[in-house]
């Protein structure tokens, strides 16, 4: 019985073949493309990989091109978890450091002792795959949108609380459109403060919503007027706006300036230092 591990990059693979002993049989550097490929399945084919003897592959992805190239015919694709192939790593040296190699050999080695406590890939239809490839983009586009909303999140708490008052009683506040809409009319807290129920109902009416507007918009209205505008230092305006190109409208205008021979050097120096800011 020969088993492979494939120690998975980004642009290049190793791999590693052994045999029940343990003994290594192959290594080799192979890349991310159609030559790579057609090297591992020759190398694995010289090794007695056929349609009735396939040789199991241990590999730390369950997706990509070389995953779908080693899942052609009957062959078993086992998908280990990095953090379980680190646990195994301890078996065969003391040492932590990285090396691929060493890696592809321990994946390889997980087959040969442990291959029934890990599951291999299930066998499916293209159709069955191409959902699996939609789920996972789907997962991935939420966890990205969450990941924005808790950076967004944290600013707000700095620069505009008020706006995470207003949406707190909504589910998913800043993921809503209704928050998109009002953050785009009222980009800081002393437009918020300005805004009327027309221009209230007429944001939540673009984002959808379809009841309970009137309420809505009134509810609005009395958390951002409650708080109140609060004013902020330029430089931290400045950063704030450095988030968003819609609030970039929260600057404070320039100070007018004069052309009295007296005050120019000094509001030459004011203006550089607001500038700085």
């Amino acid at each position: 019985m020969i088993y492979c591990g494939i120690d998975w990059a980004e642009k290049t693979h190793d791999v590693a073949l052994v045999d029940d002993s343990g003994r290594l049989l192959a290594q080799r550097h192979i890349t991310d493309d159609a030559v790579g490929h057609q090297i591992l399945l020759d190398l694995l084919a010289e090794y007695g990989d056929s349609e009735e003897n396939p040789i199991p592959v241990a590999i730390e992805t369950s997706r990509g091109l070389l995953v779908a190239v080693l899942r052609q015919g009957k062959r078993k694709v086992f998908a280990i978890n990095p953090m379980a192939a680190a646990r195994y790593h301890d078996r065969h040296s003391v040492s932590r450091k990285k090396s691929d190699p060493g890696d592809a050999l321990v994946l390889a080695n997980i087959l040969r002792t442990d291959m029934h406590a890990h599951r291999p890939l299930p066998d499916g239809s293209d159709l069955a795959r191409a959902i699996a490839v939609l789920a996972r983009a789907q997962q991935d586009a939420t966890w990205n949108r969450q990941q924005i909303a808790n950076q967004l999140r944290s600013l707000l708490r700095e620069y505009y609380p008020s706006s995470l008052a207003a949406f707190e009683p909504w589910k998913n506040g800043l993921c809503r459109p209704e928050a998109h809409e009002v953050l785009k009319l009222a980009p800081s807290p002393t437009r918020a403060a300005r805004l009327t129920r027309a221009q209230l109902q007429s944001a939540l009416k673009r984002a959808g919503r379809q009841r309970g507007i009137d309420a809505e918009a009134e509810r609005l209205r009395e958390v951002f007027r409650a708080t109140g505008p609060i004013s902020l230092p330029w430089s931290r305006t400045r950063s704030a706006s450095r988030y968003s190109p819609s609030w970039s409208s929260c600057r404070p205008p320039a100070p007018p300036l004069t052309t009295s021979p007296r005050r120019s050097k000094r509001l030459s120096l004011d203006t550089r230092t607001l500038t700085c800011c």
